[in-house]
């Protein structure tokens, strides 16, 4: 009988240290609390983000990303400028480092007032600084983002989201449709 009790409590606490590892340092789970990013996800949607992307160095333009806004709020926003990366938007049209870049996942009904690299909070020159990031909702106009808040500081992104599984009619991996 007690080596049935210590064969579950080692398997128990095994379990409980890869839940620990995989949560700490490779996935997370997270839920949508608003509209920002709607038409790709809505309130409530039930997201996992890659942790393990941000070690790396794998966030790209186009990724969807969940940061760390304040010491209360994790927001969750797509990445539109890299470090190094000139951003414009201009005519409801979005330029990276003069190319024109189709934006497939928004609504073709959202309007995006013009704004630069330039005109973002804090920003000292043309170009996004080593380490930080721009990143916009897909809902433009009801989104706290770059615009706002300024560039997102390489520390304080959570990781890549890489799948929606809630709700269960729209699992999904690929967002940027």
């Amino acid at each position: 009988m007690m080596k049935k009790i210590f064969e579950w409590l080692i398997a128990i606490i095994i379990a409980l240290a890869l839940l620990f590892i995989v949560r700490t340092f490779l996935f997370i789970g997270y839920i949508v609390d608003g509209e920002s990013m709607e038409p790709t996800f809505h309130d409530e949607d039930r997201l996992i983000v890659n942790k393990l992307v941000k070690n790396i160095g794998q966030i790209n333009n186009g990724d969807v990303i969940v940061f760390h806004a304040n010491k209360e709020a994790d927001f969750i926003k797509r990445v539109i400028g890299l470090p190094g990366d000139t951003v414009e938007m201009k005519n409801n049209k979005l330029y990276i480092n003069g190319t024109h870049v189709n934006e497939r996942y928004l609504n073709n009904d959202i309007k995006t007032d013009d704004f630069s690299t330039r005109t973002i909070q804090g920003s000292k020159s043309d170009v996004i600084p080593n380490g930080e990031y721009l990143v916009l909702g897909d809902n433009r106009s009801n989104s706290r983002d770059s615009r706002e808040i300024g560039f997102v500081h390489e520390q304080d992104i959570v990781g890549k989201v890489n799948l929606r599984y809630y709700p269960f009619n729209q699992i999904d991996v690929n967002f940027d449709k």
